[in-house]
């Protein structure tokens, strides 16, 4: 079956932004040189980030980027907003009810979008 099994983030600093995935998601990087790091995900996805610098052709655009990461309940929600900001991950949106569940958005060091939810149950 032909299907995505990586993500790739371009970051403006590697070394900020792999330390930063690494206390986010308790994971080292599998492979790690000066221009991309690779976190292994249990799912048998990979998250990668790539030094925009060295990209080719050159990558610029962050827009358009969202990480979703589901939890179980609101109550994990909350939870993990609170650690996050102790952490100081900076938050674009507290925790709020929207239609499809209970959420917050926080944004990476290179302002990509890290949404935790708590979805409704259908």
């Amino acid at each position: 079956m032909f299907e995505p099994n990586a993500i790739v983030l371009y970051v403006d600093d590697l070394e900020l932004s792999s330390s930063f995935y690494q206390d986010l998601l308790k994971i080292k990087p599998v492979e790690a040189s000066s221009s991309f790091h690779s976190f292994p995900l249990s799912n048998g996805m990979s998250l990668a980030l790539k030094a925009m610098h060295t990209a080719i052709p050159v990558a610029d655009n962050k827009d358009g980027v969202e990480l979703a990461f589901t939890v179980q309940n609101p109550t994990q929600v909350d939870e993990l907003f609170a650690e996050w900001q102790m952490k100081g991950i900076k938050m674009a949106q507290p925790p709020t009810s929207l239609p499809y569940g209970y959420t917050f958005l926080a944004l990476d060091p290179d302002g990509h979008r890290l949404r935790v939810v708590s979805l409704r149950a259908s």
